[in-house]
């Protein structure tokens, strides 16, 4: 411990001024001067107060509602650590907690404590926009996350809502495989436990399972649908369509739902998706039609119950 004398600092109070070392309450105002008696002992008897402000928040709340002051200790100084301790106290101002802020973060637009990134409500994060803590990526609303997007704790990968996830898009935790809902994967798309393939649902997996096609058992994998001729055409679906309906074509109901038909002539119908589907049917190729048609199990009434296409048209 070091004794010296007339040092600046910063002093954390409760909202009337109050501290209460060691259980006894001292009552103290803003501006003026304190004295105590007694031999000095840090965090035993004393005035305390802390050189560096964010340190006074390693004993206090860090809460708006507490008074922060700048002080002068021009007594007899004691200090060990970040926290020291005096017989004679000046406070000088009260700091207002915009500028405690500003004081006590090395970044900008902070509400927490401690930050060198920006827009932080956390504390002690070098990210930027974390509302968490001690984060080194950014927009990470959980713990000491190294990556991005993540409302969990202690993730290198992004975008993950579990913990400790070197994978991204993970709900579960310990994950270094991909979009886990799960823990213990390193596999990718799994909703389980300890998978080391893909695509699985259920837990200890090394093999990708065969999925369902048409409410059949089929020879395909996920990951064999995922790079089908056949799921590549269906992408291509388009979405949003427009088509001129004439007046003479148009439905009573359509009519009085577009009045100004009768100005216009008609009116610019936006297809619905079964609409957009069976107009991308009919342009399709016969060749590409197969494509479909050739699926594992494949089945018309099923198709067209999960797309509104009608290949019997």
């Amino acid at each position: 411990m070091e004794k010296i004398k007339g040092v600046k600092g910063f002093k954390v109070f409760r909202p009337d001024w109050t501290c209460s070392p060691n259980g006894s309450t001292k009552q103290y105002t803003c501006p003026g001067k304190f004295e105590e008696e007694g031999e000095l002992e840090v965090c035993g008897h004393g005035m305390h107060f802390c050189e560096n402000a964010a340190d006074c928040f390693d004993h206090y709340d860090f809460d708006s509602n507490n008074k922060v002051a700048e002080v002068i200790a021009y007594g007899e100084v004691l200090t060990d650590g970040n926290k020291s301790c005096t017989d004679k106290l000046e406070i000088v101002r009260e700091i207002p907690w915009d500028e405690v802020l500003h004081i006590v973060n090395i970044g900008k637009n902070c509400t927490g404590n401690r930050n060198t990134g920006n827009w932080n409500t956390g504390d002690r994060n070098t990210g930027n926009c974390n509302t968490g803590n001690r984060n080194t990526g950014n927009r990470n609303t959980g713990n000491w996350n190294t990556g991005n997007w993540n409302t969990g704790n202690r993730n290198t990968g992004n975008w993950n809502t579990g913990d400790r996830n070197t994978g991204n898009c993970n709900t579960g935790n310990r994950n270094t495989g991909n979009c886990n809902t799960g823990n213990w994967n390193t596999g990718n798309w799994n909703t389980g436990d300890w998978n080391k393939s893909s695509f699985n649902t259920g837990c200890f997996n090394t093999e990708e399972q065969k999925i369902m096609l048409f409410n059949k058992p089929s020879d395909w994998t996920y990951n064999d649908w995922c790079e089908s001729d056949a799921r590549w055409l269906l992408n291509q679906i388009p979405k949003d369509v427009v088509e001129w309906i004439w007046s003479n074509d148009m439905t009573d109901e359509e009519k009085e739902q577009h009045p100004t038909y009768k100005t216009t002539g008609g009116y610019l119908k936006v297809l619905d998706e079964s609409e957009c589907g069976q107009l991308w049917w009919r342009g399709l190729s016969d060749r590409k039609k197969e494509v479909i048609k050739t699926m594992p199990n494949f089945d018309a009434d099923i198709f067209y119950q999960c797309t509104g296409i009608n290949i019997k048209e």
